[in-house]
């Protein structure tokens, strides 16, 4: 199908958001064709950010979020109709800095929905400054000198919170990444992917990553196994893309809702969700 919309591109030339939009749209199409997705049940929201104009340039259903909170907002969808596949759009600052607290509850509920982060580990729509994810030593508008902080661990932040399906990506792979996004989209439970994805502008880290990540797949790394998965995530020298660790569990909606649907009663979810639980 025809993912494209009439938005004009505003990226930086060679910006990594366009390998990570391409890529979803190649998993998003793989799946269609093999029947496995209804494009039509899909929705996609973002934050605010580089990444945030992803919803722009997919003929999805889309909604943009506030700073921080394109997470709970498809989470609230999800809620409202579980049969709709949802995914959120997010960068690093947008995710872990904003939108820290959401990215942990949707983890430890094992909400059923996708978060996909941009991590270019830089506020580039802002010029320059440091996120959470940024190398201690980075120099930008913020921190002329270099940042006294040591960075975030995303993959570990998910694990510790309870993320039933958790991977990490890279552009500069992206046969490897569609094959990422196809298993996060049909994972059932809180799916995230947290996507190496260089800023040229601010910070290029292109080299850095070509040299230095390996394939978890290509070295028989089992997915099962949470403490392989959790030393996997901690590792510095070398950097593992691929999917670190996968489990199935109930989901968030499965408790709440069992089968029922909120949306197909056709009144406010919150009267919709209360009458649904006074029923059993």
């Amino acid at each position: 199908m025809n993912l494209e919309t009439y938005a004009e591109n505003t990226w930086c030339k060679g910006c990594g958001n366009f390998g990570l939009l391409n890529s979803f749209k190649d998993a998003v199409n793989e799946l269609v064709e093999e029947g496995a997705l209804k494009a039509e049940n899909m929705v996609i929201s973002s934050g605010i950010g580089c990444h945030g104009k992803t919803v722009d340039y997919l003929n999805l259903n889309s909604f943009y979020s506030l700073h921080g909170r394109a997470i709970s907002c498809v989470s609230g969808m999800k809620i409202a109709n579980p049969n709709l596949t949802v995914v959120a759009f997010q960068g690093d600052g947008d995710a872990f800095g904003e939108g820290i607290a959401h990215v942990i509850f949707s983890a430890k509920r094992n909400m059923d929905a996708m978060l996909l982060v941009h991590d270019n580990m830089v506020y580039g729509l802002t010029t320059g400054q440091f996120t959470p994810t940024s190398d201690k030593g980075f120099k930008g508008k913020s921190t002329p000198r270099g940042s006294i902080e040591e960075p975030m661990n995303p993959l570990a932040l998910v694990l510790a919170s309870g993320g039933t399906f958790v991977a990490r990506g890279f552009v500069g792979k992206r046969k490897h990444l569609v094959g990422l996004f196809k298993k996060a989209l049909l994972h059932k439970g809180f799916s995230f992917v947290n996507v190496l994805q260089p800023c040229v502008t601010f910070n290029n880290t292109y080299s850095h990553f070509r040299e230095n990540t390996y394939i978890l797949e290509d070295e028989g790394h089992d997915p099962a196994d949470f403490q392989a998965a959790w030393d996997k995530a901690l590792e510095t020298e070398r950097i593992p893309i691929g999917l670190f660790y996968q489990v199935e569990k109930p989901t968030f909606t499965d408790l709440l809702l069992e089968d029922l649907v909120p949306a197909e009663r056709r009144k406010p979810p919150s009267t919709a969700i209360s009458e649904i639980i006074s029923e059993r």
